[in-house]
């Protein structure tokens, strides 16, 4: 990220020392150690969300692949990509229709 040698942080932190004193000077450490971690997380949170579309989109487009070839003599790569596709829809719906069934389940058993 940066680019800090040895020699650099030593001398932040006796400019530190002598500006902050030693009473706030590790109460200062950890607010920006806390803050750079809190960065750290969102930049990996971005990264992670986007490598996800990415792979959405990746695999949208190898569905609509599929569909103009009709289904039909479709390379492995498709295949599995159709494949991973329909496994995501199905765990998307699934707690969805758990939630469905204990509803109802609920509301026939009020109805008793």
């Amino acid at each position: 990220m940066f680019d800090i040698g040895f020699w650099e942080l030593i001398l932040i932190s006796v400019v530190g020392l002598v500006v902050l004193g030693p009473e706030r000077l590790p109460v200062a450490i950890r607010t920006v150690s806390q803050w750079v971690g809190a960065a750290r997380n969102m930049a990996n949170s971005v990264k992670d969300e986007l490598s996800q579309e990415l792979k959405i989109q990746e695999l949208q487009a190898n569905l609509k692949k599929a569909e103009k070839m009709g289904m039909k003599d479709l390379s492995p790569e498709l295949r599995d990509s159709v494949a991973e596709l329909k496994q995501a829809a199905a765990d998307v719906q699934r707690p969805y229709a758990e939630k469905n069934e204990q509803t109802s389940a609920t509301t026939s058993q009020k109805q008793e």
